[in-house]
């Protein structure tokens, strides 16, 4: 089951994030952020266990980020992943984005759903104010997409 993410699931959506994180697969998030960005997850729970996690984040007046999408490993492969992008992607769609992005280390899974590669320069400057806390900053290898909706 997708659903929007509440307080009691944060530590597991922590220890879903942070595994791959230490696989250098994408990026930490603490306990701090997450709870501040509540609202932005969705989970799939199984039998009461977070599976998969993703973010939908708004950035500006008409840009979206689509963040910390995490499977477990024995889900993989079996849609959960594309099922909570596509969440995000609807619920940036009813909230009224017209631009989304994703910076990634898999650059090919996104562009399945019509994502297209773009110069991370061509971002606001807005977003990279989280990155200056990042451990690669600044030597980044994240790849920039953008999807129009």
């Amino acid at each position: 089951m997708i659903r929007k993410a509440r307080i009691e699931d944060i530590k597991q959506i922590q220890n879903l994030i942070n595994s791959f994180a230490k696989k250098d697969l994408m990026l930490p998030r603490s306990l701090n952020e997450l709870y501040e960005n509540i609202r932005d997850f969705w989970v799939a729970e199984e039998e009461g266990r977070i599976v998969g996690c993703c973010a939908l984040h708004i950035c500006w007046d008409d840009l979206a980020e689509i963040k910390s999408l995490a499977v477990v490993k024995e889900k993989q492969k079996k849609g959960l992943g594309k099922a909570l992008v596509s969440t995000c992607l609807n619920e940036a769609r009813h909230l009224g984005a017209k631009r989304i992005f994703v910076l990634t280390y898999k650059p090919d899974y996104f562009k399945r759903f019509g994502f297209k590669k773009i110069k991370n320069s061509s971002l606001p400057h807005k977003i990279w104010a989280e990155c200056i806390n990042c451990p690669k900053f600044p030597n980044c290898q994240e790849v920039a997409l953008l999807k129009r909706i």
